[in-house]
């Protein structure tokens, strides 16, 4: 098959949609990615890009095309806005300059924004290729949770868009069961809503390579708990540090944080107000095999999500790099994030915005004896191995994009409009 994908991030940015690229090459097809101009998470172009530079490139085999956009900045306001639309707009003036050729299938990666989608839908009409839409952020309710929009009136249309947007996709993938409902509530048929949730990267279920550690310079002793990925409004930092306040000088317990965001520097300021520097630690984005050893050298992960129902609905990416590593997780979030931890036996789940709740999680943690702790561990990584594995999802998908493809391509019906749209 000839599969275009679509998505805003891509290599060299560090997202999943990367190694679902190269596994969808290594199954026999033929892949072209169209996607923007690298600037994520630190909101400027990447080294050796530009607006007229690397337009096209070569991953491994697959033909990456990149339109102009702006970018991120600090990810805040206007700036964002500008982002996400400039995608969207030169994606669908030059995608269909740039794409040449037929595909059997589009799949988009919707992770934040959804207006990624905007361009596979007018290549969709021209080329006469079905959409599947994998989607791992809810909009209009992302933008409200997270409190990047408040407006009543500006949710209302973002909502509308995001209606108008599922009706013209053939499949839609979820990353969590929980988003069937809120998906199939805006008119999307059920029957064509496909559970499809992230998996372990590879590199996290192998042993660690302690050598990867000299990159972070000494680490603390004691009972360790890491936090890596995303540093933004919706992880509710202020619970983090509210439960390392609790904690200090109370047991050996560091809080190490790895990674980058638009919340970094408030983090920073909290730490030094609240005189947690003994305790509380940023590390600072690095590479995976950097944070592969951390997660080695870690006695607990933690992740955690502000309290909003459609945080209850999601499920982290980082839950299943989580469980891989075969270490205990502390989960501090609501609905089915901590179900899953809950159901896997591995680690402790708590509710999402009380400090007090997630001090005592880390603290019962620390309590128990290597051993125990290990079991765990070994649960997390079987519960994995069973549902969360790379090839066996990959395997999934390749078998919904030629069945699909095939029937598509055989029928006039499901070529037309009427079968996009939503049911009354």
């Amino acid at each position: 098959m000839n599969i275009l994908i679509v998505t805003q991030y891509f290599w060299p940015e560090d997202f999943r949609v990367n190694e679902l690229a190269l596994g969808l090459k290594r199954k026999g097809h033929a892949v072209t990615v169209l996607t923007g101009i690298p600037n994520y998470p630190g909101g400027s172009f990447f080294e050796g890009y530009g607006i007229f530079r690397k337009r096209e490139e070569d991953f491994n085999g697959i033909k990456v095309l990149r339109v102009p956009l702006v970018s991120r900045g600090r990810s805040k306001g206007f700036r964002l806005v500008l982002n996400y639309f400039s995608f969207a707009l030169f994606g669908s003036l030059l995608g269909p300059l740039y794409c040449g050729g037929r595909y059997d299938a589009i799949f988009v990666f919707e992770i934040s924004p959804v207006t990624v989608c905007l361009p596979a839908i007018l290549l969709k009409k021209i080329k006469k290729a079905p959409i599947f839409l994998w989607v791992l952020d809810l909009w209009p309710e992302n933008l409200s949770a997270t409190g990047a929009v408040s407006s009543p009136l500006i949710l209302s249309l973002v909502g509308r868009m995001v209606k108008f947007i599922y009706s013209q996709c053939d499949k839609i993938l979820v990353s969590s069961k929980g988003f069937i409902g809120q998906v199939s509530g805006l008119g999307f048929p059920p029957g064509d809503i496909l559970y499809f949730p992230n998996w372990a990267e590879e590199a996290y279920g192998r042993a660690p390579d302690k050598t990867g550690l000299a990159g972070l310079g000494p680490m603390p002793a004691g009972f360790k708990v890491v936090f890596a990925g995303n540093i933004g409004a919706a992880q509710s930092f202020e619970t983090i540090l509210g439960a390392a306040e609790r904690l200090k000088g109370t047991a050996d317990i560091q809080w190490l944080i790895a990674g980058d965001g638009r919340m970094a520097g408030w983090v920073r300021d909290q730490i030094k107000s609240r005189a947690l520097d003994g305790c509380v630690h940023m590390l600072g984005r690095h590479p995976q095999e950097t944070i592969v050893a951390l997660f080695g050298a870690a006695d607990a992960l933690l992740v955690t999500l502000r309290r909003n129902p459609v945080f209850a609905l999601t499920v982290p990416g980082k839950i299943q790099s989580y469980l891989a590593c075969g270490k205990p997780v502390v989960a501090a979030l609501d609905g089915e994030g901590g179900r899953l931890i809950e159901e896997a036996g591995a680690g402790i789940a708590c509710p999402a915005e009380d400090p007090g709740a997630l001090a005592a999680a880390v603290l019962a943690l620390h309590g128990m004896s290597p051993e125990a702790r290990g079991e765990m561990g070994a649960k997390g990584r079987k519960f994995c191995e069973a549902n969360f594995t790379r090839a066996a999802l990959l395997d999934r998908l390749d078998v919904w994009l030629r069945d699909f493809a095939k029937k598509y391509n055989a029928s006039d019906d499901l070529r037309s409009p009427e079968h996009a749209k939503p049911q009354k």
